[in-house]
């Protein structure tokens, strides 16, 4: 017993010990740095301002960005949905300019379908020296499919991705979630996925057919700590998984808890044909004993979206709720004021985190990106944020019974 009793003993000192000294890690100042040298990610927030979900520990993306470019040595890669200029946005165009000056080769690809929306900004990109800019039309490549990924990567050694665009509000006015990531592996599959589009664009504009990468679904890397998935899954790379099956298959693995916070959520394509996949595995999982949490911005109250809602709120173990940020000081500001974040956590272990909406368009027809990361301190993080926001005043519970006005976007 005395032996047992002092293995035991050992077994605790040293799990105080690991918790102590990742305390002090994780609160020390510039903590969040080095958690990207200690585990390859970095957890970067954007708060939407005069709200108060504050995350302190956290460092904004506004910052990150301005930080990555400014290092940038060679290349600068960088696949937005759109590009929108303003006060919080035009500091990160500066950087990029100065990297530019110092010969750093930058290259930009943007969706078409939004380019009128990106003049100015396309504009603006045309002025800075050594960037070229390309506008893909992602609907020739995979049908009703658009680039709606969000990442950058720089001299192929660290990356980003997450829900920001590359749009001043979403650096200022929205919630936001991303990843600052050092992991090589994941950093090299981003880059051959831009690649892949990058190439694709020159052949779409040339009036060919775009080259397709798989003509059977991959399986993604999921017995690694860290793994990128990508849709449409034809036009991923090897080594990048599918992102509609591996988020299925996440959900199908949960043991007690699913955290799920995106903009929209729906069972329904654009064209509002059913889309089950992701709302069948969610019952699927309540229906076992997992508690399903899924919280959703105040856009998501239309018809008839908002019905497939309420539907799956009745399923026992499923609890939604709505979130309404309050207007600006400033007024009403076109798309913004919402929460835009689009992450998961399961059983407080491993984070999803990446691009895409879920509904039926995103998952399977659309360029995004998702990084999957098993990693407890990670997930517990995103799981405090997710608290937090379904604890504050801007969070209701979904009403059944209630006609909710249709959101002014």
């Amino acid at each position: 017993m005395g032996r047992h009793g002092s293995i035991e003993g050992w077994h605790v000192r040293t799990i105080l010990c690991s918790l102590l000294t990742a305390f002090i890690v994780f609160m020390a100042p510039g903590a969040a740095r080095a958690e990207v040298s200690a585990s390859g990610f970095e957890l970067v927030y954007t708060l939407p301002v005069e709200t108060t979900l504050e995350q302190p520990d956290l460092r904004q993306a506004k910052d990150v960005w301005k930080e990555m470019i400014a290092g940038a040595k060679k290349r600068v890669d960088l696949c937005e949905f759109y590009i929108t200029p303003g006060e919080t946005l035009d500091p990160v165009l500066a950087e990029l300019e100065a990297a530019a000056k110092r010969g750093v080769k930058i290259r930009f690809l943007a969706e078409k379908i939004f380019a009128k929306n990106s003049a100015e900004g396309f504009e603006k990109l045309k002025a800075i020296p050594n960037l070229e800019l390309r506008v893909i039309d992602f609907n020739a490549v995979k049908k009703d499919g658009i680039v709606h990924a969000k990442y950058f990567i720089v001299d192929d050694r660290e990356a980003y991705v997450g829900s920001q665009n590359f749009d001043w509000r979403s650096l200022k006015h929205i919630h936001e979630m991303g990843l600052r990531i050092s992991k090589g592996r994941i950093i090299r599959d981003m880059a051959a996925t831009f690649e892949t589009d990058w190439a694709n664009q020159a052949r779409v504009a040339a009036g060919k057919k775009p080259k397709v990468s798989r003509t059977v679904r991959p399986s993604a890397q999921h017995t690694k700590r860290a793994y990128l998935v990508a849709s449409p899954w034809a036009y991923n790379p090897p080594g990048v998984g599918d992102s509609e099956a591996e988020l299925v298959r996440l959900i199908d693995s949960a043991q007690k808890e699913v955290l799920v916070q995106v903009l929209d959520y729906a069972p329904l394509t654009r064209a509002k044909r059913f889309y089950p996949p992701v709302d069948n595995a969610l019952r699927s999982a309540a229906a076992r004993g997992v508690t399903v949490r899924l919280m959703v911005s105040n856009w998501n109250a239309e018809h008839p979206a908002i019905d497939h809602l309420k539907s799956l709120s009745l399923v026992p173990g499923v609890e939604i709720k709505m979130v309404t940020l309050p207007l600006a000081a400033e007024g009403y500001i076109p798309f913004a004021r919402v929460i835009h974040s689009k992450y998961m956590v399961l059983d407080n272990g491993a984070l999803w985190l990446g691009t895409s909406n879920w509904t039926g368009g995103y998952l399977d027809n659309s360029r995004n990106l998702e990084v999957v990361v098993k990693d407890e301190a990670l997930a517990g993080k995103a799981a405090a944020i997710h608290r937090q926001l379904w604890d504050s005043a801007y969070a209701e519970k979904l009403d059944v019974a209630k006609e909710y006005p249709k959101p002014k976007k």
